[in-house]
């Protein structure tokens, strides 16, 4: 399998929801495998498919030596809190305290389609709700308060890895029937 490049903040892949799967084939297979080869090498505590550039809601953790994922996730959380440090690949070198539940029942299937239900607490439900999150759309960068996240985004803006240059949007010549601008 890849190592595949992971995508940055930014990129619009990582705002966007991403769709539920419904072939659980030797693609999905391939996926898991490079999310978790990624997530390996990168090192982090968890990928989601976005992350990779991939729209489908499938997402890899490691956690206390535990390698797993997770494929259409639904999340049962705990009334109880945590608040911690927390990162994010998609955003380099950058942490902050962020509130999450402090346990998780997550469902979802296998790669191969099988139901599989993983509870956790601490930092595996940090990683589940995390990743579940990137699958919406959403960065860890939307649940910090006003202040931190102010001092999140100078920082980013800040940071070697951002692009200080917008992308060069261009206007197809030939018609698009309503598929572009």
């Amino acid at each position: 399998m890849a190592i595949q490049p992971i995508r940055l903040f930014g990129d619009p892949v990582l705002r966007t929801r991403a769709t539920e799967v419904v072939d659980f084939d030797r693609e999905l297979r391939t996926l898991v495998q490079d999310l978790t080869d990624t997530m390996l090498e990168a090192p982090g505590a968890g990928l989601a498919a976005p992350q990779i550039g991939v729209g489908l809601r499938v997402f890899t953790w490691y956690v206390d030596g535990e390698v797993g994922h997770l494929v259409n996730p639904s999340l049962d959380l705990s009334e109880d809190l945590q608040h911690g440090p927390e990162g994010c690949l998609s955003i380099p070198d950058l942490t902050y305290d962020c509130t999450r539940a402090l346990s998780v029942v997550a469902r979802g299937f296998s790669m191969h389609g099988e139901p599989v239900t993983i509870e956790g607490s601490q930092m595996l439900a940090r990683a589940i709700q995390h990743e579940t999150d990137h699958l919406d759309g959403i960065l860890f960068l939307d649940r910090l308060d006003g202040a931190a996240r102010k001092a999140a985004m100078k920082e980013i803006r800040e940071a070697d890895w951002f692009a200080t240059e917008r992308p060069t949007v261009r206007v197809s010549p030939h018609a698009t029937n309503g598929f572009g601008l």
